[in-house]
Formats: C-alpha cells, sequence, structure tokens
C-alpha cells in the first residue's frame, strides 16, 4: 500500500491506492540522482472523486458568498504559513529555480486577495429596477487540469474562483508534478474545507482524459498545450453546455524597433525568452528585430543569453534552472537539431551546462540558453512554428514594422508579444494588428499581472482568459424578470 498523501484526497480525507492502475515514477530534474516519491494513481478514483463534488456542491454553494470567502481567507493565510515548503516542493520536483518559486507561491497568495476584490467585482449580483436583475450561478463540478511549469499557481488560479463562487472541484496535477499537487491539497486540507468540496486525484494522460470527458462534471479548466487543449476540446464537442476554459500555448514575438531604448529592449528580451528557462507560454521564443539596429542589438542578447547563469534550483545565483524532465529535454534538443539542419545559425555556440551545487557536480536536464538567426522561412517548420518550450530565442532580421508585423503574426497562436519602440504611433499600430491575448510596451513579454485578463486568441486558447477575469468562467448569469 501506497502512504497516504502520494494518494488521492476526496471527501476530505486521503484515500490510499491499494490496486493501481498505474504509478508516477520521476527522479528530481536538478539531480536525476535524487529519486522522488512514487505516486500510485487509480483510474476508479476519478468517479469516487467527481460523485463526491457533486454531492457536496449544493450545501456549499448555500453557505453562501460571505462563508466561501472566509474559507478561502483563511486557505491565504495557510498558504502563506506553509509559503517555504510550498516554494520547495515546486523546486525540487518542477527544478524552478527557488527565486521563482518562491515568487509564484507569492503569486498564489495574492490570487486569493484579487479574486475577493477584482475578480469578484466582475461578478456581482446586479438590479437594474424593481422589475429586472440578474445573478451569478455556479456550474457545479469542475475539473481542474494543471500544467507542470506553474504547477501550483495556475491551477490555484482555478480553483479560487471557482470555489469563490459555489463550484466544487476535482484536481488533477500535472504528472510531472505530482508531489506539488498532493502538498497543496495538504494545506487545503489544514483550513478545514467541508468534505468533498476540494478533491485531488493522481495520473497520467489516462486518468487526465477521463476526468477531462467525465459526464459527471460541469466544466474543464486547463492549462497546459495545445494539443491536449484540443483533445479536450474534441471530447467534450457534444457537451455543448459544459463550460471549457483552455489556456493553451504560444509561439510569442518580442519586436524591437530602430528606436527601442536598446539597454533596456536588450534586457527585457534575454527576461522574456530566458525565465523559468524558457518554460512559459508567455516567454518570447522569435525576436523579430528592424534592419538598422539589428547587428549590435542580436550581439548584445547573445552576450547577455551567454553570460546568463545556468544552475541547480536550490542556487541562489542560477538564473536558469533545468528543464523539467528528461522528456522536456529531449524534445528540446530534437527541435534544436531541425534548426541547424534549416540552417538557423547559432550566435552562441551550444554548450553542455556544468551544473556544481554544494560542492558536486549535479547530473540534471541542464539546457544552455540558445540565441539563433533564422535565414530562411520553412513554412511548415516545427522549429520556427511549435512552442520550444526552453532556451531559445529564434531571431528574424526585417525591413520596418509592416514586415515585423506580419512575422509576428504569421503563427497559429496568439498569447502575447511585446513591443520595444519610442514611437506611441508605432506601438498603437502593433496593438491594432497584432493578434494576442496580453500586450507589453517597452516590458516583458512574461510576469503578467494576476489583476489583469491572461489568455490568448487562435490557438493560445478559446475566449476565456484567467487572471483576474477567471471569475467570469467559474459562474454563469441567471437573468430574473419580476411581475
Amino acid at each position: 500500500m501506497i502512504p497516504d498523501d502520494t494518494g488521492s484526497f476526496i471527501r476530505g480525507r486521503w484515500a490510499p491506492v491499494e490496486a493501481p492502475d498505474g504509478v508516477l515514477t520521476r527522479a528530481a530534474p536538478g539531480d536525476l540522482d535524487d529519486a522522488l516519491p512514487p505516486y500510485a494513481f487509480a483510474l476508479a478514483h476519478v468517479d469516487d472523486a467527481v460523485a463526491a463534488a457533486r454531492a457536496a456542491q449544493p450545501a456549499w454553494s448555500a453557505l453562501g458568498l460571505d462563508a466561501r470567502s472566509a474559507h478561502l481567507t483563511r486557505l491565504r493565510d495557510a498558504l502563506a504559513q506553509h509559503e517555504n515548503a510550498l516554494a520547495l516542493a515546486i523546486s525540487r520536483e518542477m527544478g524552478k529555480v527557488i527565486r521563482e518559486a518562491r515568487a509564484e507561491v507569492k503569486a498564489m497568495i495574492a490570487k486569493v486577495d484579487i479574486t475577493l476584490t477584482d475578480g469578484l467585482a466582475l461578478v456581482r449580483d446586479t438590479t437594474l429596477d424593481a422589475r429586472f436583475s440578474w445573478r451569478w450561478r455556479p456550474h457545479g463540478c469542475l475539473a481542474v487540469l494543471g500544467p507542470f511549469n506553474f504547477p501550483l499557481h495556475l491551477p490555484h488560479g482555478h480553483i479560487v474562483p471557482a470555489l469563490l463562487l459555489g463550484n466544487t472541484v476535482v484536481f488533477k496535477p500535472s504528472e510531472v508534478t505530482p508531489g506539488c499537487g498532493a502538498v497543496y491539497a495538504r494545506v487545503i486540507e489544514s483550513v478545514g474545507l467541508p468534505p468533498g468540496v476540494f478533491n485531488l486525484v493522481q495520473g497520467d494522460g489516462v486518468v487526465g482524459a477521463a476526468l477531462g470527458g467525465h459526464e459527471g462534471v460541469d466544466g474543464v479548466l486547463f492549462t497546459g498545450s495545445y494539443a491536449v487543449g484540443e483533445k479536450l476540446r474534441r471530447v467534450n464537442v457534444s457537451s455543448p453546455g459544459r463550460i471549457l476554459a483552455l489556456e493553451l500555448g504560444g509561439k510569442n514575438a518580442a519586436i524591437v524597433l530602430d528606436d527601442a531604448p536598446f539597454e533596456k529592449a536588450a534586457e527585457d528580451v534575454v527576461v522574456s525568452a530566458f525565465s523559468t528557462t524558457g518554460q512559459r507560454c508567455s516567454c518570447a521564443s522569435r525576436l523579430i528585430v528592424t534592419r538598422g539596429v539589428a547587428e549590435r542589438f542580436i550581439a548584445e542578447v547573445a552576450r547577455r543569453a551567454a553570460a546568463l547563469t545556468v544552475g541547480h534550483p536550490l542556487d541562489p545565483a542560477a538564473f536558469c534552472g533545468p528543464l523539467a524532465s528528461p522528456r522536456a529535454l529531449e524534445k528540446f534538443e530534437a527541435l534544436q537539431k531541425l534548426a541547424e539542419e534549416e540552417g538557423a545559425h547559432a550566435v552562441i555556440a551550444p554548450a553542455e551546462a556544468a551544473v556544481t551545487w554544494e560542492g558536486r557536480a549535479h547530473r540534471g536536464c541542464y539546457a544552455t540558453p540558445r540565441v539563433r538567426v533564422v535565414t530562411a522561412r520553412v513554412k511548415r517548420s516545427a522549429y520556427q512554428r511549435e512552442e520550444s518550450f526552453g532556451p531559445d530565442l529564434a531571431v528574424y532580421v526585417v525591413d520596418d514594422l509592416d514586415e515585423a508585423l506580419a512575422v509576428a503574426d504569421d503563427t497559429d497562436y496568439g498569447l502575447t508579444a511585446g513591443v520595444w519602440t519610442e514611437s506611441e504611433a508605432a506601438f498603437e499600430r502593433a496593438a491594432s494588428a497584432l493578434r494576442v491575448g496580453a500586450l507589453s510596451w517597452n516590458a516583458p513579454t512574461v510576469g503578467a499581472s494576476s489583476r489583469l485578463p491572461f489568455g490568448g486568441v487562435k490557438n493560445s486558447g478559446n475566449h476565456r482568459p484567467a487572471g483576474a477575469f477567471s471569475t467570469l468562467y467559474c459562474a454563469y448569469p441567471m437573468a430574473v424578470t419580476r411581475g
């Protein structure tokens, strides 16, 4: 029998897996000799967790907004109390450098207050006059499927508004980061939510598919890749009443014009490209720079990228940690090979990352930053069109703003973009032309405020932005007419 906290959390208690359908086994990506605890899973727990959530939902909704808010305030305080344990779990299991892991937990704490203020303001019951009003109603039982790159902040960003508005939740963490999900469930357990309001099931893609298409769920809230999001859309295509909130990937552009603030733009582009070792959906993986400044700017970005410290996740000096898993590293290196075959010139020669921490070398999923100049645009290039999700920046040199906008928008994705220019008119032209959900002006593409909507268009989402706007997909408006 697997220890309690490696099983599921259903009806307010831990449900060990006695007859597993599989076991998630991993090693810490920062040190592959550091074996992480195995997480057994059982497909039957999906049915049990959904049944528990459905049974608990009417009473949770009837509890009222003030009581639910009080529960979430206690959750905020519990997150702050366990901030260090949560950050260490993220850093060890996902490989995120400890500085960024701590920032992720702080964002989780802030998310509660943002939801209780800015988010709630979007879904307040409203009375027009004596006859007409509307109120917001919960969907019911919501499935939350989490990613590995922000293993707690992003699912937490679905869970908090879902609970606030009277829904109950079944959460499945990424199979890459089950331990983070278990630690989060332990924190929620300490808050004392009514049994069945929050449930956790572990598992692989088979479990995720079972939960995401379960006939007992009233909505699916997912952050992750386009490929998985498309599978969820297809499995739910015959259930139009089931809400889908999909926050998917990006192939984001950083547009640098001749009149850009040079030093700031160089720093911002490096931060945009290589934060979280390139494993953010909002990372800039394409630099589009106008010819007048291109040679000097590319050299400066390459110099800064080459100087970044690749290190163990717990090393406070590290800017980049490892990729999240051996599979992620293999995919990244395969795209690098394609880039070479297509003639994308490496400005920084690829090098093997030698990582030492606390007096010894660490064998992990490390990759050094790459900057490549694309000399030929290949229409169906996986390197040029797919999310690399690693420390890589593809550079395109263009003649003017019009060409820059055309190249930037020539992608199946539409999540974020950044424009560096001193010209407000040029920025406004970009804002009108680019089909993205988030646009920055002389600021990094990463690090969006949770007080803003966060989502994309095209293959980056389905018009259900998260951030402060997450409350809008966690409830629906009911019109009321009085005679």
